[in-house]
């Protein structure tokens, strides 16, 4: 008996080694690149925003109006995903938002800037929650928080690599013709295009097709995952329109938001705000890799913390908490360090959090429901992203600060932490332990 288990244990060890290796350094990789392209506009705005004539106002909306896009197409390109297989459908998404990425150096002025970033989000819709979806016919239950803490670091990464790469490709301003924000668009985006053709040769779609796992390492990764879906039904089957209405859907989408808003309005504002204190563009890029380079170690070591604690619920709301006092904090700073500081505590707080939520919430959505549940909570809490970035340069025409411009999002982070312990008092999720 003992001789068994001691295999099973070398098999799972052995079989979720090589699904980490084969599929986390291509997602992560593709993430990073998704996610420079969503918010290199914050650095291409020190520049652009000036040669276009875009006010706060606008360009706040211009970074905001990228969620409506997305918001619109979110479920039903996880649908798409699900019916058509990963490697097919994100090899699609990568392609479209390289192109229209790349297409955003031809901005001309407001409307073409507000509909260029509009048909990005619609083109990048789908790619977050689809992965998190494609994690979960890969890693059982007791992996994927410190998984999608991995995975997720993409984000933190393209942060402390995107800012000063930003940064510094500014400064080929007027090489070919070109205004440096429009080399930040067309370099930043050729990766995206050429990823594209690697995934339709890398990802594999299910576990039993995966031909670089032996026979029996398909065999025990498909019982384990069957095992726990059979068990793991927190909302039950049910259709696709009532799955987008469910009370547990909607209430992660509003624990989600707090994060989002916080995660999405820095990263297109940060580097203005780090710029009004007189620094150069290249100076600014590397001060604005500081939080997020802090950000990545502390993410995977929270997400571990939550798998090994099997504890999801405080594992979300601290770090959700801490993003509500950093931004509070910035109304009694007014010098650069300080406000750094506490803007660091704020993107630690919005990465820490993602691995223990989406770890939940995979864990409250049954498999029936999970790639329209997932995408809907995305989406709706990605939605906070575009009030989020509007109101900041909104607050700061009308008031010049940008301190009081970030109140909004704290309000909805406090939200947020409160809203993650509610919905747990009283149930019992399931955590499948190893």
């Amino acid at each position: 008996m003992s001789q068994m288990l001691a295999q099973d244990a070398d098999i799972e060890t052995e079989t979720m080694r090589r699904v980490s290796l084969r599929l986390l350094p291509f997602l992560i990789l593709a993430y990073l690149i998704c996610y420079i392209d969503r918010v290199n506009v914050g650095f291409a705005g020190l520049q652009m925003n000036q040669d276009l004539g875009l006010s706060k106002t606008i360009f706040g909306l211009g970074g905001g109006i990228f969620f409506v896009g997305y918001f619109l197409l979110e479920v039903p390109s996880n649908l798409a995903l699900q019916r058509f297989g990963a490697s097919r459908w994100i090899a699609r998404i990568m392609f479209s938002w390289g192109l229209i990425s790349g297409a955003m150096a031809f901005t001309a002025g407001t409307k073409s800037f507000l509909i260029m970033r509009m048909l990005l989000g619609a083109a990048e819709a789908g790619f977050f929650p689809g992965v998190i979806l494609y994690l979960t016919y890969w890693f059982p239950a007791a992996y994927r928080a410190r998984i999608v803490g991995i995975f997720m670091v993409a984000i933190a990464a393209a942060g402390f690599i995107g800012s000063p790469l930003s940064g510094a490709i500014l400064g080929l301003d007027g090489w070919l013709g070109l205004r440096g924000w429009q080399w930040v668009f067309i370099l930043e985006a050729i990766p995206a295009v050429l990823m594209g053709f690697v995934a339709l040769a890398w990802l594999t779609d299910q576990p039993q097709h995966a031909r670089w796992l032996t026979a029996a390492q398909r065999d025990w990764l498909g019982k384990r995952l069957d095992d726990e879906r059979r068990v793991a039904l927190r909302v039950p089957h049910m259709s696709v329109w009532r799955v987008l209405r469910e009370k547990h859907v909607l209430v992660l989408a509003l624990v989600y938001a707090g994060p989002a808003a916080a995660s999405s309005g820095l990263a297109i504002w940060l580097p203005l705000i780090i710029k009004s204190y007189g620094l150069t563009n290249l100076e600014t890029g590397f001060v604005t890799a500081v939080p997020y380079l802090i950000a990545a170690v502390l993410m995977i070591m929270w997400g571990h913390h939550s798998d090994r604690t099997n504890e999801r619920v405080w594992h979300n709301a601290l770090p959700i908490g801490v993003i509500a006092l950093g931004l509070l904090g910035t109304c009694f700073v007014g010098s650069l360090w300080p406000t750094l500081l506490l803007l660091t505590l704020v993107v630690v707080g919005t990465r820490a959090s993602n691995g223990p939520f989406w770890a939940l919430t995979t864990e409250f959505l049954s498999a029936p429901v999970a790639a329209a549940g997932i995408a809907q909570i995305n989406a709706l809490g990605n939605l906070s992203g575009f009030g989020a970035t509007y109101l900041i340069g909104a607050i700061k025409d009308a008031t010049g600060s940008y301190p009081l411009s970030l109140l909004p999002i704290m309000a909805l982070a406090a939200t947020a932490a409160t809203a993650v312990v509610l919905i747990s008092r009283g149930h019992r999720y399931v955590v499948v332990t190893e």
